[in-house]
This record gives structure tokens, C-alpha cells and sequence, in this order.
């Protein structure tokens, strides 16, 4: 294992995106069955209860004076967040590893998602080794980018284009499923085959609650990345929505235990009910700890400066952007403008007319007026900010993104 980091700050960055992490793998076991994928979860966890730990020292150690201990609460209610957030992708991941069993349905639903994780091993003799990940322009030609590399016991999370890659390193990535195949080529693995659902009548109650339950995975995924945004933002119309999208999910919960129990009289296979049931679960607690985190914003607590900090500066970041009239995206579709590949976003909600439009899909077209709450690489939130018409300054406080208009360029002719 690389050397944790020093500071709090890094500590809170680097325990969020392992918490995702975890979340995208479990996720991916389940799809693409792949109980090694679950396993990466269980190694994960290791390294987030080191996390945690140290990060729970540091604030009780911070702790000087009684005034400090409002504004150290706030981060300690995030650390534990962020660890429940890890347990329950590790419950996601049980389904795979104790072999629970989940309807064929679900696992072709999930593996039709825009966007997935997935994770592949570097063969000796293959595209990828001792090759640098610059070489390759995964995030163009794949439409997947790089989160994580394991070598051996080793976590490299700093990952950039000049990282040289070597045989039995495992890629972490993150994309569109389309380029999972090529990847796999420059990896030298196996042609593999993807999830297909079952020929035959389907079941009108397993199939309604295989429904609610891949809108459950969107809204607790879309949940957790706006309670995130409400916190560096210090946004409480986004920590209403998370609110808002706690209660759905509880909701939405309460219909699937309903269907399911209904499934159960009908001539259906009984073993892949109870993984129905635990992912609702997990799903639904996901939205629970989204809420916790807001709750510091809904009540006004005092919140602690390094939370802004620390989730800005952590890999995927959450950015407020609106589209100004005229800019790039203007009336273009979400498909069309490809974000997940140039600059790397991935559209967690746009608000219209004061209403938010959870996890749209492709065909949804932009207009001015909207605003995109999207996740993705730091590095890449100026290029979507000029995307939308906008450049972003004030760079030095993390606290708060400043937009302003773009000039227009010289005539083209």
C-alpha cells in the first residue's frame, strides 16, 4: 500500500473517492459477475477503516478549545458517512461473493447503464505493458478513464497520462460500456460475453421490481453526489433535493419489498429474491447517509472550512455549471456532446424551471436557463465551464466556483 496521506484534508479527499470507488465495484461485480471485482471491494475496505481511523484521531487530536468542536463535529458526521457509504458497498459486493443471487433480469438491466465501472488485468506481452496510459487515449477512444491502479499490495490513485503501465497491474476504470471490449483487447483478456435477459414471459412483479430497483441504484448514486455539491457549495436548495430523493427511495423501497413478496407466490426462482431485497437495502441506506451529510447544511450547523477544501480537491468533483445562450451545448443533446469522454462529466441531474431532472439520459437536449449538476475529473471543470459558456476564476478559494461570461471569438469566415 502507498503511503497514506499526511493531512486531514488529503485524508477526507482520498476516503471519499475510495468510498465511490467501492460503490462503482460492487456495483460491477454484480453486472458482469465477477468475483474478483467483489473482492477488490473487501481489499478496499481494509484501506478505508485505515482512513477512517486516522481521520477520527486527527479531529478528536484538532480539538483545542470548545468552540472548535461544532465546525469538527460537521467533518466527523462526513467521516461517517463516508464509512457507511464503504459498508454498504461491501454489502453490494456479498451478493456476489456469498453468492446470493440476483434475477438474470436485473444483471442485463444494469449492464445496459450508460456509464459503468470496470476493472481489467494488465497481460505480460500485451498493448497496455510497460506502455505509458497517455499512449492509448482511453478517455477518446474508449470513452473510460482510469480511477485507480493496483500493483500488487499498491494503490496508485494519483493516476495521470504519464503513468507507465506493467504486466498484472489491475485497472480500475470508469465509462461507457462500449469501450469495454477494446480494453479488454489491449489488455489480453479473453473475449468476454455480456449479461443477455432470459427468453420467455416475464413476470410482472419481478419485473416491476427490477425496475424500481436500477431507478433506486440512479437516486442513491445521484443522492450521495449531491449531498457532496450541497456541502462545497454550501447549496441548501441541493440539500432539499437530497431530502427530496431520501424519501423516494424510502418510498420506492417500501413498493419493492411489495412485488418482491408477490414475485415469491408466483412459480419464479426464489434464490434471486433476496438479492432483490439486500440491494434495496443498501440502495436505500446509500440515501440515508446522503441525507446525514445535508443535514449539516439543513439545520445551519457550523461547518468546518477543510470539508469545501477537501471534497474539491478529491478526484471526481461536483460542479454547479449553468448554460449560458449561445455556448457549446446549447440545444445539443447529452449524446451528442459526449461529456463522459471530452471533458470526462458525467450528468448527475440539470435543473429546469426550478425542478431537477435526475440521471438524464442521452436524448435530453440542453437549453439556456438550464444547469448541470455533473461529477468528474478536477482537471477537467473548466473545460465543461467553457462548455457552457463560461470561464472559470477565483480558482484559489475552493469554496466557491466565480463564473464569468465568455467573450465571444473573432468572426469565422
Amino acid at each position: 500500500m502507498e503511503d497514506g496521506p499526511r493531512n486531514l484534508r488529503e485524508m477526507l479527499a482520498e476516503a471519499k473517492d475510495t468510498s465511490e470507488l467501492m460503490v462503482d465495484l460492487a456495483y460491477a461485480a454484480l453486472y458482469f459477475g465477477d468475483p474478483g471485482m467483489a473482492d477488490e471491494v473487501g481489499a478496499l475496505e481494509e484501506r478505508m477503516s485505515h482512513l477512517v481511523q486516522d481521520m477520527r484521531a486527527v479531529c478528536i487530536l484538532a480539538v483545542r478549545h470548545p468552540r472548535d468542536a461544532d465546525g469538527m463535529s460537521s467533518v466527523l458526521q462526513v467521516v461517517s458517512a463516508i464509512e457507511r457509504i464503504a459498508n454498504d458497498a461491501v454489502d453490494i459486493a456479498r451478493i456476489v461473493t456469498h453468492r446470493v443471487g440476483i434475477p438474470a433480469e436485473l444483471v442485463a438491466d444494469l449492464s445496459a447503464a450508460e456509464e459503468v465501472s470496470y476493472r481489467v488485468l494488465v497481460s505480460d506481452g500485451s498493448l497496455l505493458a510497460h506502455r505509458r496510459l497517455a499512449d492509448h487515449e482511453m478517455p477518446a477512444k474508449m470513452g473510460m478513464r482510469v480511477m485507480a491502479v493496483r500493483r500488487e499490495r499498491e494503490w496508485i490513485t494519483d493516476v495521470g497520462g504519464d503513468t507507465v503501465l506493467v504486466p498484472d497491474d489491475v485497472l480500475f476504470l470508469r465509462g461507457s460500456p462500449d469501450g469495454i471490449d477494446e480494453l479488454r483487447s489491449l489488455a489480453g483478456s479473453p473475449v468476454r460475453m455480456p449479461p443477455e435477459a432470459p427468453d420467455g414471459p416475464v413476470v410482472t412483479d419481478l419485473d416491476r421490481a427490477v425496475d424500481v430497483l436500477v431507478e433506486m441504484k440512479d437516486l442513491s448514486e445521484v443522492a450521495v453526489g449531491l449531498a457532496y455539491s450541497s456541502l462545497v457549495l454550501r447549496d441548501e436548495s441541493l440539500a432539499a433535493e437530497v431530502r427530496h430523493l431520501e424519501d423516494r427511495l424510502d418510498e420506492m423501497k417500501d413498493r419493492l419489498e411489495e412485488w418482491v413478496l408477490s414475485a415469491a407466490r408466483q412459480h419464479v426462482d426464489h434464490s434471486g429474491l433476496r438479492g432483490l431485497l439486500h440491494l434495496s437495502q443498501a440502495a436505500e441506506d446509500l440515501g440515508d447517509q446522503a441525507q446525514q451529510m445535508v443535514w449539516i447544511i439543513e439545520r445551519q450547523e457550523d461547518i468546518h472550512p477543510i470539508l469545501a477544501v477537501a471534497l474539491g480537491d478529491s478526484d471526481e468533483v461536483v460542479v454547479h455549471i449553468p448554460v449560458a445562450e449561445g455556448c457549446v451545448v446549447d440545444g445539443r443533446t447529452l449524446a451528442d456532446l459526449r461529456l463522459n469522454i471530452e471533458p470526462g462529466f458525467t450528468v448527475l441531474a440539470i435543473r429546469r424551471g426550478g425542478q431537477y431532472r435526475y440521471r438524464p439520459r442521452g436524448e435530453e437536449r440542453l437549453a439556456p436557463g438550464d444547469a448541470l449538476i455533473a461529477s468528474g475529473p478536477d482537471e477537467g471543470r473548466d473545460r465543461l465551464a467553457e462548455m457552457c459558456g463560461w470561464r472559470l476564476v477565483n480558482r484559489d478559494d475552493d469554496t466557491e466556483m466565480v463564473f464569468e461570461p465568455l467573450e465571444p471569438g473573432p468572426p469565422t469566415g
